[in-house]
């Protein structure tokens, strides 16, 4: 193993030590999700939009890709394995906005897990990315955190400088219109010319409102990136 490896693994090691894992749901000791919590999660099941994965009643449109942007939509479907409530929405703020980014491992192992059943075509993973400024401030981005752990575990290539925030906008949970989440991303985002030429990208972030950034990410990954299809996967799905 090389030394920077060992030199992680034992700092881990001894962090583990001195602060043993706990579940984030739970308190149990031992690991940052537990199989039991993991187990009670909110699950987004069907009937759901094949495109924006909102909830569905069956035989009638999707009220959510009606009102989108015009044009419709970059993306060709958003997947979430669950609803952002309860379990869900306390892991995604842990992450965060509580600095529990050892949480990017079980959560991105859960939605490696549910992209093995989806099977949405891909070829390469791209983060969502922060702001410079806003992740400094942070420490990290817990959209290529997650990312990471799903190219991990699913032997996927990770484009992760791909997608560059250029605008630092407001958090998207101050504009509660979906009109006004669009306008708040437009311009917000630059890809590098090329970067997923003639490649399917699967775009992975925490979690979606009105997929408003996630389109935003798209047009950009098609536009100035060459990406033959943009597909989304979050860990959660406001409903």
């Amino acid at each position: 193993m090389a030394a920077p490896a060992v030199l992680s693994t034992l700092g881990r090691v001894a962090l583990d030590l001195l602060f043993p894992p706990r579940c984030a749901l739970c308190g149990r000791h031992g690991v940052a999700l537990c199989d039991g919590c993991a187990d009670t999660l909110p699950r987004a099941n069907p009937p759901r939009c094949p495109r924006c994965w909102s909830p569905q009643r069956a035989g009638w449109g999707c009220r959510r890709c009606d009102e989108s942007a015009p044009g419709g939509l970059a993306l060709e479907g958003l997947r979430s394995p669950y609803v952002f409530q309860e379990g869900a929405r306390e892991l995604v703020h842990a992450l965060k906005y509580n600095y529990h980014s050892t949480l990017a491992s079980p959560m991105g192992g859960l939605m490696a897990r549910y992209v093995l059943g989806e099977s949405p075509l891909a070829d390469v993973l791209a983060p969502v990315p922060l702001h410079p400024r806003r992740q400094r401030a942070r420490g990290y981005n817990q959209s290529f955190l997650l990312a990471r752990e799903v190219s991990r575990r699913l032997d996927l290539p990770l484009a992760a400088g791909a997608l560059l925030r250029r605008r630092d906008t407001p958090p998207q949970a101050r504009a509660m219109e979906a009109d006004a989440r669009r306008r708040n991303v437009i311009g917000a985002f630059d890809c590098r010319p090329g970067a997923v030429a003639g490649r399917r990208v699967l775009l992975v972030d925490d979690v979606t409102t009105t997929g408003a950034t996630l389109d935003a990410c798209a047009r950009v990954l098609l536009a100035e990136g060459g990406a033959s299809s943009v597909w989304a996967l979050t860990f959660a799905r406001e409903d």
